[in-house]
């Protein structure tokens, strides 16, 4: 039995790969309650790893999020992205993982002249989980991102959102194994899926996948997003940062959610199900019928 706190390295291949599961769950002992049986059984079930991950940009600490060790080189270029501490892959020149106290320490290399502009900016944010906004000051410093979703030319099935939704269950390794997770997966225009990122966090998640999308050179306009979480303002500006023109989300969206989604000329997909699907703005990139 492994104790799950080996951190694991992102891979970059294109196309879906195996989460190490020996890494990133925990199997632990437990006892069923069933309220038809006389007596409680043994069991055991396993669990998300979660720890603490301190990104440190230049030697000095910038946030601590709870996430899953695993894929934490996409989680340093998404997470550098869509917080706007970079506006490109290139501007970081790598990141290691190394032990810290009671966690991770998640060092990202950035470009000199990138370097110094964040430092200059520097502010603090708190580990989060559910709030995306934990840390600012004041209404003013709502994240917002620059508009850049891909052009009005991308055109996405309905019968491709159906596929892929369909395809990402089997793909969500870690979630079946411990129900206890969040999936971003990135599809091409025709549903098939190229990569899944998964996290304790849902927007660990979607920063692990927009990493992985940037550092293979992804074109934003070539694919659409999905996500099994809630679709909160977050992450609209995440999907915007990273250029996305289509965010499919399983649970319902915010009102918030759609006000940025119609300012960053996005197409919201939410509600996702095997039998229907909810279109919330953008409607004119979605065509045909599903099924």
């Amino acid at each position: 039995m492994t104790d799950g706190r080996r951190p694991v390295q992102a891979t970059s291949e294109t196309g879906l790969r195996e989460t190490a599961l020996q890494e990133t769950a925990l199997q632990v002992a437990t006892r069923v309650v069933a309220y038809a049986a006389p007596e409680p059984r043994d069991d055991h079930r396993a669990l998300a790893v979660e720890m603490p991950v301190n990104l440190v940009y230049g030697s000095v600490p910038y946030a601590v999020m709870m996430a899953t060790p695993a894929d934490l080189e996409d989680f340093a270029y998404g997470f550098s992205l869509t917080e706007g501490i970079v506006a490109a892959a290139d501007e970081i020149r790598g990141a290691a993982v190394e032990p810290g106290d009671g966690g991770l320490r998640l060092l990202v290399d950035l470009a000199p002249g990138r370097l110094r502009e964040h430092l200059a900016r520097k502010r603090a944010i708190s580990g989060r989980t559910g709030c995306g906004v934990c840390g600012i000051e004041d209404l003013a410093a709502l994240p917002r991102a620059e508009t850049r979703a891909a052009s009005g030319r991308v055109r996405v099935g309905a019968e491709a959102i159906t596929r892929a939704l369909s395809d990402l269950g089997d793909s969500q390794v870690l979630g079946r194994e411990t129900r206890a997770v969040h999936a971003a997966a990135w599809a091409r225009l025709d549903g098939s899926l190229v990569a899944v990122r998964e996290d304790v966090g849902r927007h660990n998640a979607l920063d692990k996948l927009i990493g992985a999308l940037i550092r293979t050179g992804t074109d934003p306009a070539a694919g659409f997003l999905v996500i099994t979480s809630r679709c909160s303002f977050e992450m609209v500006e995440k999907a915007a940062h990273f250029g996305a023109s289509v965010l499919v989300a399983i649970s319902a969206p915010t009102s918030l959610a759609i006000e940025r989604a119609r300012l960053h000329d996005m197409t919201l997909c939410a509600i996702a199900r095997a039998d229907s699907f909810t279109l919330f703005c953008g409607d004119e990139r979605v065509v045909g019928r599903a099924g």
